[in-house]
């Protein structure tokens, strides 16, 4: 076990003021653009961990500020392995993002889960190799707590939009393990079968990346995973192929539109705090005094509120 060093420099920080914050939308795959996001804006961004997956839009949803990135490029250019998930996260929390929104396709490991059915799931295992899954190191080391990768307040009101808003026939379903694989390709059907035997519920290849990163980054994060097919443990169904992963990522698509209107709503009314937004007050180890200034000044934008500004204002 790792000693969990005090902080000598200052009192555990308040809540942080939300009342100026943005809400983020980071789009899978099938969902490039946010339908009725009026006044937008194209950001182009550099971060200390490269460029972002793509232009960063900004404007409103329901009249809540939102910044909406395609996680693959618009072009969907980028395989998950290559997705710069670092920059993604580090660029929503430039832009005041402090909620955290994730739509992405994933398969079904249990048959009550169907194909264009939606998941807001609970937990993770991670089973990615190639991932970076931290802003530290390099002097500074930070131990964030991920019992509860995502955030509960804000699952549930993603939930509740959700399932107001489902499209005829087919269900939301509140809770659950995504196992995140590392792809490109699909999953053996061996592999398939050992994820059910651990009761996972769905398979993906790209939340629990941003999960870590956005806990570290104080945003709390939750998922909107919408199933696109059975992977390939169902013997009463054909082997997934991108043809039918397409076929349902495009009606999926065009059901988060009154999803996210509706969850705009609720945010921009409540503006729930979160756990995740002091992620950081009992996580950092290393005594500042202690941080090379490189290493200090790129995480500043994280630290600041624990540690001051660095360099001094």
């Amino acid at each position: 076990m790792v000693a969990r060093a005090k902080l000598e420099c200052s009192e555990r920080p308040s809540m942080p003021d939300l009342s100026n914050a943005r809400v983020g939308v980071i789009g899978g795959s099938g969902l490039y653009a946010i339908p009725g996001l009026d006044q937008a804006e194209e950001l182009s961004l550099d971060t200390p961990f490269g460029r972002p997956s793509d232009v960063l839009r900004l404007g409103t949803l329901q009249d809540m500020e939102t910044v909406f990135l395609a996680r693959h490029g618009r072009h969907h250019q980028l395989l998950p392995r290559e997705v710069p998930y670092q920059a993604n996260i580090w660029a929503m929390r430039q832009l005041n993002v402090r909620w955290l929104i994730s739509v992405s396709a994933v398969g079904s490991l249990q048959e009550h889960l169907r194909p264009r059915d939606m998941v807001v799931p609970d937990q993770f295992i991670d089973r990615t190799q190639q991932r970076p899954q931290s802003f530290f190191g390099d002097g500074c080391v930070a131990h964030v707590s991920l019992a509860d990768p995502f955030c509960p307040r804000l699952s549930e009101l993603l939930a509740e939009a959700a399932a107001s808003a489902m499209p005829a026939g087919h269900h939301l379903h509140r809770g659950g393990t995504y196992l995140c694989m590392e792809g490109p390709a699909f999953s053996t059907r061996a592999e398939s079968l050992l994820y059910r035997s651990w009761g996972c519920s769905v398979i993906g290849m790209t939340n629990h990346t941003e999960a870590r990163l956005a806990r570290e980054a104080e945003l709390a994060y939750a998922s909107l995973s919408m199933v696109t097919d059975f992977d390939c443990w169902h013997n009463d169904h054909d082997a997934v192929s991108v043809e039918m992963v397409v076929g349902n990522l495009k009606a999926n698509a065009v059901a988060t539109e009154p999803i996210l209107n509706r969850l705009m709503l609720s945010l921009n009314e409540q503006r729930p705090s979160s756990a995740a937004h002091t992620a950081l007050a009992d996580a950092l180890i290393t005594a500042p005094e202690h941080v090379p200034p490189k290493t200090r000044e790129r995480l500043n934008l994280f630290t600041r509120s624990y540690w001051g500004s660095f360099p001094q204002d």
